[in-house]
């Protein structure tokens, strides 16, 4: 009797705790009776057939690393449906029943496409930006605010030495979520995010003027990349205030590093969650996190549906940041 076997692959970009989920799919995949293939560099992998058998070895050892170790990459050719067949040739030739995409909305497309022609698929969400609308969590964005927090502290020591303002861009191209608990955890006179229209004399201008007045000397201004260019932003702040204002682009070591407790262990829990699904003949499915449980839905809903902004915890960052 030909052994069951289902694949993982990571897509998009990395985010931290990537490898905890692999190595919960693949374990979990060979308690319930799995073979477990591996796809190295998402789907255009799986298009090209570039697949390595996974045991529990091979997984020891990488829950700590960032990254991950079946490596990403986007796929323009996946998109089409001469590459969507490829990779459907590759699963049957590999006899694969089922896979498990860790990702972003665009991997989940490709999850439902391929679920839509006969293959089980589940996403988890792995994203630094927090950004997948039916997930309250997604992998990594703990260990990225962290990432940010700790580099910005560091760019405050110097700030207060020369009584400078820091301009600091975190990444969030779409979505602030990242640029509003970061600038929380760090103190930021101001933050700014896609989601909330800002106008730059009265919502940071003014604010660094109001916090002169009560003896405040540096500042720190914590900016999502979707809002505009920072160095712009900077000079603009110099330019009207008078205070050396430095622009810093955190930029790509938000996305590596060692996985917090969080992201570990939540990666984890989803990564069981989606071979349990596949054991039972589930597939079209995204993993999500909702009120601390582990849950999941139809894929084409959960991309359908919309993320709220947290505007009451940004307006407390507005309110204790004077």
């Amino acid at each position: 009797m030909e052994e069951k076997t289902i694949a993982v692959l990571t897509s998009g970009g990395d985010a931290p705790g990537m490898n905890a989920a692999i190595r919960a799919v693949v374990r979990a995949g060979i308690f319930k009776g799995f073979r477990v293939l591996g796809v190295r560099r998402g789907y255009n992998g799986l298009i090209k057939g570039d697949l390595v058998e996974m045991n529990l070895r091979s997984v020891s050892g990488i829950i700590h690393r960032g990254g991950t170790v079946l490596y990403t990459a986007r796929s323009p050719e996946f998109n089409t449906e001469a590459g969507m067949q490829k990779a459907i040739q590759v699963c049957r030739a590999h006899n694969i029943l089922g896979v498990v995409v860790i990702g972003g909305d665009g991997s989940f497309r490709g999850a439902r496409d391929l679920s839509e022609r006969g293959y089980n698929c589940v996403g988890i969400p792995g994203t630094i930006d927090n950004d997948i609308a039916c997930s309250d969590y997604t992998i990594g964005f703990d260990t990225a605010m962290n990432t940010a927090m700790e580099a910005v502290d560091r760019l405050r020591d110097t700030s207060q030495s020369h009584d400078r303002c820091s301009v600091v861009e975190v990444m969030g191209r779409r979505a602030g979520w990242l640029a509003l608990r970061c600038g929380i955890a760090v103190g930021a006179t101001s933050i700014l995010v896609p989601e909330a229209p800002f106008d730059l004399q009265k919502d940071v201008i003014d604010r660094m003027v109001e916090n002169q007045r009560a003896g405040k000397q540096h500042f720190v201004v914590v900016v999502a990349e979707g809002v505009g260019n920072v160095s712009e932003i900077a000079k603009e702040i110099q330019t009207r205030t008078g205070i050396e204002s430095r622009a810093t682009v955190l930029g790509h070591i938000q996305r590596g590093g060692s996985p917090t407790v969080t992201d570990r262990v939540v990666a984890s829990q989803m990564g069981y969650h989606a071979v349990e699904l596949l054991s039972k003949g589930i597939g079209n499915r995204v993993v999500a996190m909702k009120a601390d449980k582990v849950v999941d839905y139809n894929i084409s809903e959960a991309l359908q549906m919309k993320k709220p902004f947290d505007f009451n915890l940004y307006q407390i960052a507005h309110d204790i940041s004077i």
